[in-house]
């Protein structure tokens, strides 16, 4: 398959293994994840860049859409029933909503110690201590946690209810495009999925590039998918609307 190559880029950088990465997206851009090697895992929290209470709502984003993972043509709500993110192009095709992220306990367990004093720069990195030090540069803490996404992860569910991850779900070069629907902070994380049974410490490094794309309009695949989807458009075009107001001074 064959995917445009955006006009308009703003913004290119490579993210390598185990590292973090936050920045504000304007509504109305794009932010494009490419997997690098394959077998990528990248977790993701979003915010509400104007009002950080407001946050991505694992819960509602799964049970507005009647879905249990993410990709192209569905949304990420808040827990104000707004769009923070569409999901405009996916080569992947499953986002695990459901697993969260490392931590330290877990991280030991399957891969050893690793620690700075042994291996330096290469020392090994867990998910939720890369989370609570980015979120630290915008004056967020634990209580601001709550459950990601992780992308290029499949973690599927069986009748009794027992998770499987699914290896190689993700391929060199696939991506997801995700496109701001308000000015939202991404903070992303590329460490190694929880549940990822490979036996050695191999996170791997993605491609992060941002273009300009336009806000959703009520024709948007992502909004006519769901009529759950135009309602929250709508919310979010009221909400939008008088924050420009406001800080324009009107």
């Amino acid at each position: 398959m064959t995917l445009a190559v955006p006009e308009k880029i703003i913004y290119e950088e490579q993210l390598y293994g185990g590292r973090a990465w936050s920045f504000v997206i304007r509504r109305g851009y794009t932010l494009r994840i490419t997997d690098r090697e394959g077998n990528a895992n990248v977790s993701a929290l979003f915010y509400n860049n104007d009002e950080k209470s407001e946050r991505y709502n694992m819960p509602d984003t799964l049970k507005a859409q009647h879905i249990a993972f993410l990709t192209k043509g569905f949304v990420c709500y808040s827990d104000m029933g707004r769009i923070l993110f569409s999901i405009t192009e996916d080569t992947c095709g499953w986002h695990d909503t459901i697993c969260g992220c490392s931590n330290a306990r877990i991280v030991e367990q399957k891969y050893g110690q690793g620690s700075y004093q042994d291996l330096r720069n290469d020392f090994y990195r867990n998910g939720r201590d890369l989370f609570l030090i980015e979120l630290a540069k915008w004056e967020l803490e634990k209580k601001d946690l709550v459950p990601n996404l992780n992308l290029f992860s499949k973690v599927t569910v069986d009748d009794e209810g027992n998770m499987q991850f699914h290896t190689n779900n993700s391929v060199a070069g696939d991506f997801i495009d995700l496109r701001a629907e308000m000015d939202s902070l991404v903070v992303l994380n590329t460490c190694q999925h929880p549940m990822d049974p490979a036996s050695e410490y191999s996170p791997k490094p993605v491609k992060l590039e941002i273009y300009e794309s336009g806000p959703a309009t009520e024709s948007d695949p992502c909004i006519t998918s769901r009529e759950e989807n135009l309602r929250g458009l709508i919310n979010t075009e009221a909400y939008t609307c008088q924050c420009h107001q406001t800080g324009s001074g009107e």
